[in-house]
């Protein structure tokens, strides 16, 4: 036998070495099922060629609602659809309460704050994160107020458009990081303040790097009320606070321009229940259900988080039959739940009735999941409900939406990134005084 052919079979030999002992692992483990995992590179060639998420659900549809994958040689388990989500993170939360690895804002934190933090340092800080906001008057007459305020401002810079066609993206994000500024800081800024505008490109600058591809990454043990952990607590419900609900405000403003026939219906239910001069408030919402549905469905479709963030278990956890090892990564594919079928007629069409009886009354969903469910579900998910509502209703309130091309050739695609959400495509329209 030649020198070639030896080393041949012998790297055979060692491949099929690899993955028998992968094969074998697996099985010891009774991990959920999956697709096979080479050798140093785990799954990641079934990750390849399209975004993160597209991929996971894909591979959801083929293995089942609870599979389990490999990045390099670490298991992941992957969650989706409605049942198998509520059976994890409502009656099994604590158990799935832990933060998987976020390298990119691990990079940036450290490892601080209410986000990355795990186990009683995370309910510690949770608990005092909730407390703060609270006594900053989230939830309160006092913070509605604030918002109230803040729309008006945003409309006032509309109205300096005259009619022009421009992009709201800058405008829709000064205003959502002043709501965020007047919580944290205690005022506003002006939309054009140097200092606010340099706060701005730093948070849309680390918005674009965690959305930046995913690998693992340890974590360590700090004090509780160490200063860095307020500091990145602080940090992170800036990053959360204003890229979320912007980019929702941003994408559902793309969305009323094709269907003008929505607009209309909210118009009349506006002049109805509010008319033209007096302020919105959060008591409407409760007569205004055609646009609680039209802000629902924007919500639903839109899809901001279409994997919520990474969690990881606490404990070794038995689900569903299946053995999740203590400090496994868990994704839960929120997307599956906004998208499914089942639950919601046609989901891949914008359709406010997903949202209404056939009274025309609201009608609540569990299956709507934006803000995640249980334990770790979003602190200002109270927040940020009230400003897309006095937001959309304040501009609506006083403009008509003017596209600038047709309706029907709007595309609503939108690009889902590598990492924790969409990018809005740039686009232009002109507000017309009502």
């Amino acid at each position: 036998m030649e020198l070639g052919e030896a080393a041949t079979l012998l790297l055979a030999f060692c491949i099929t070495c690899l993955l028998l002992s992968a094969w074998r692992r697996r099985r010891s483990q009774r991990l959920p099922p999956g697709p096979f995992p080479l050798p140093i590179l785990g799954n990641a060639l079934n990750l390849v060629g399209r975004s993160l998420p597209q991929a996971l659900k894909e591979l959801g549809e083929k293995y089942g609602p609870v599979y389990s994958l490999y990045m390099g040689s670490s298991p992941m388990v992957v969650v989706s659809g409605l049942p198998a989500v509520k059976e994890a993170l409502l009656q099994q939360g604590d158990a799935f309460s832990g933060r998987g690895p976020f390298p990119v804002f691990q990079h940036l934190l450290k490892d601080y704050g209410v986000g990355l933090s795990s186990g009683e340092r995370w309910k510690q800080l949770r608990r005092f994160s909730l407390m703060t906001l609270k006594s900053f008057g989230m939830g309160k007459r006092s913070i509605e107020e604030r918002i109230q305020e803040e729309a008006q401002y945003l409309v006032e810079e509309f109205r300096k458009t005259r009619g022009v066609p421009f992009n709201p993206s800058f405008l829709f994000g000064r205003a959502v990081a002043n709501i965020i500024c007047s919580v944290i800081f205690g005022d506003r800024f002006v939309y054009e303040d140097p200092r606010f505008l340099s706060l701005l490109e730093l948070v849309d600058e680390n918005f674009h790097l965690l959305n930046t591809h995913w690998s693992q990454e340890s974590a360590s043990s700090q004090h509780v009320f160490a200063l860095e952990n307020l500091v990145s607590s602080t940090i992170g419900i800036f990053l959360a606070g204003i890229e979320t609900v912007n980019a929702t405000l941003q994408y559902g403003f793309l969305i009323l321009q094709k269907y003008p026939e929505i607009i209309e219906k909210i118009h009349t239910e506006l002049d109805l229940v509010i008319g033209r001069e007096r302020l919105p408030c959060m008591e409407d919402r409760k007569r205004m259900p055609y646009t609680e549905a039209v802000i629902h469905e924007i919500q639903r479709f839109t899809d901001v988080n279409p994997m919520g963030l990474p969690r990881a278990t606490i404990v070794d956890t038995n689900f569903r039959g299946y053995i999740i090892p203590k400090g496994t990564t868990v994704f839960f594919l929120l997307t599956t739940v906004l998208n499914d079928p089942t639950l919601f007629e046609r989901p891949e069409t914008f359709n406010p009735a997903h949202f209404l009886d056939e009274r025309g009354c609201f009608r609540k969903s569990e299956a709507f999941v934006p803000f995640s469910i249980g334990k770790r579900n979003c602190l200002g998910e109270g927040l940020a409900r009230m400003e897309l509502f006095l937001f959309f209703v304040s501009i609506l309130q006083s403009f008509t939406l003017k596209p600038t091309r047709d309706p029907k050739d709007i595309d609503l695609e939108v690009k889902i990134s590598n990492g924790i959400g969409l990018v809005v495509p740039p686009y232009q329209f002109s507000l017309l005084p009502r």
